[in-house]
C-alpha cells in the first residue's frame, strides 16, 4: 500500500482511505455483514486510515467499527469526528463546539469505539457561535490527557484554519473534495493548508457515486437514500450532470480503467499532500477503488478531467440551502 504523511509532522498513512459514513445510513439499506467484510478486506489490503464520526447512525458507524477493530487495533489509524449534532428529524444538523461538550463528546466516541484514544479527532463542523480558540483549546487538552494524538477540522475556511493552528498543530482539514467539488481549490483553503503544513483529507471523492457513472437516474435511488435531498441529483440538475460524467466515462474507455478510477486518479494527482477516502460499504468497490492508486495520469488527461468539471459546468450545490450554511467559506 502507497503511503501518504498525515501533515507535515504528522504519521504516515495508507495513500487512500476508507470512508465509513455508509456502511450505517445516508445510501439506502445497509448490510452490516458485508460491512465487516469490506473493514476486513481493507485491513488486508494495507488501508490504513478509517473514517467515522459519532453523528454517522448516529452512533451506529462507530459500534460497528469497535467490533470490527477488536483485537486488531494497532493496524489503523482511527479518525472520527464530533460537532454535528443530530435531532429526531433525520434532516436538521446543529452544531455544537463547546468545550464541556468536546469533552464529553470524545468520551461516547472512545467507548463506542472500545478503545483509549483515537489517532485523529476532528471538528466536525465549525460552531458560528464559539469561538475556534475555545474548542481548539479543549481539543488540545484531549490530546495532552492522551485521548486523542492529533487533530482535525472539517469544512472550515482559512481564516479559522489559521486561527485554530495558532492554539494547537492542526494535522488535517476535511473537506469534499472531487472533480465537480473543488471548493478547496477555489476558495483558497488548499493553498492555507500547504502554507501551514496540514493535509486535506478528502471526503466523498466519487461525488457521492456520480462520478462512477453507475447512476443513471434520481430513481435510482431509495425512498431514504440522502442524494434525493441533494440539489446536484434533482431534475434538470442531474442531466446535467450526466452528460458530463457521460464524458468522463469516455475518457476513462480510451483509458481502459473505470469512471470511478479515472476521477480518483484526478483527486490523487492533486498532490502527495491530499487523501481520499472514498465511502463503500461492499468489497468489489473497495477492490475498484484502490485500483485508482496504480492509474497514471498525464498532464493532458489531468487538465481535461478538470476543464470539464469548471464550477460554471457543475449543476447544483453539494448540499441543501440549510446544510451548505454549516460549511464555511
Amino acid at each position: 500500500m502507497l503511503q501518504r504523511q498525515l501533515g507535515r509532522n504528522g504519521p504516515q498513512v495508507s495513500a487512500m482511505g476508507l470512508g465509513c459514513m455508509g456502511m450505517s445510513e445516508f445510501y439506502g439499506a445497509t448490510d452490516e455483514s458485508e460491512a465487516l467484510a469490506t473493514l476486513d478486506l481493507a485491513l488486508e489490503r494495507g488501508v490504513t486510515l478509517l473514517d467515522t464520526a459519532d453523528a454517522y447512525g448516529p452512533h451506529h458507524n462507530e459500534e460497528l467499527l469497535g467490533r470490527a477493530l477488536r483485537g486488531r487495533r494497532e493496524q489503523v489509524f482511527l479518525a472520527s469526528k464530533f460537532g454535528l449534532v443530530r435531532s429526531e428529524d433525520p434532516d436538521t444538523r446543529g452544531v455544537n463546539g463547546r468545550p464541556d461538550y468536546v469533552r464529553q463528546a470524545v468520551e461516547g466516541s472512545l467507548r463506542r469505539l472500545g478503545i483509549e484514544h483515537l489517532d485523529l479527532y476532528y471538528q466536525h463542523r465549525v460552531d458560528p457561535e464559539v469561538p475556534i480558540e475555545d474548542t481548539v483549546g479543549a481539543m488540545a487538552e484531549l490530546v495532552q490527557a492522551g485521548k486523542v494524538r492529533y487533530l482535525g477540522l472539517s469544512e472550515a475556511s482559512s481564516a479559522t484554519l489559521i486561527r485554530a493552528q495558532q492554539v494547537h498543530p492542526i494535522a488535517a482539514l476535511q473537506s469534499e473534495f472531487s472533480l465537480w467539488s473543488r471548493d478547496p481549490q477555489e476558495h483558497g483553503v488548499l493553498a492555507t493548508c500547504r502554507e501551514l503544513g496540514v493535509a486535506l483529507v478528502a471526503y466523498s471523492p466519487l461525488g457521492r457515486g456520480f462520478l462512477t457513472g453507475a447512476l443513471k437516474s434520481p430513481e435510482d435511488f431509495a425512498a431514504d437514500d440522502y442524494r434525493r435531498l441533494s440539489p446536484r441529483f434533482q431534475g434538470e440538475n442531474f442531466q446535467r450532470n450526466l452528460a458530463l460524467v457521460e464524458q468522463v466515462r469516455a475518457l476513462a474507455g480510451a483509458k481502459g480503467v473505470t469512471p470511478g478510477q479515472l476521477a480518483l486518479a484526478w483527486v490523487l494527482a492533486q498532490g502527495e499532500d491530499i487523501i481520499p477516502i472514498p465511502g463503500t460499504r461492499q468489497r468489489r468497490y473497495l477492490q475498484e477503488n484502490l485500483a485508482a492508486l496504480d492509474v497514471q495520469l498525464s498532464a493532458a488527461e489531468g487538465a481535461e478531467l478538470a476543464r470539464l468539471f469548471t464550477p460554471e459546468q457543475v449543476a447544483g450545490t453539494r448540499y441543501p440551502a440549510a446544510w451548505m450554511q454549516l460549511v464555511e467559506r
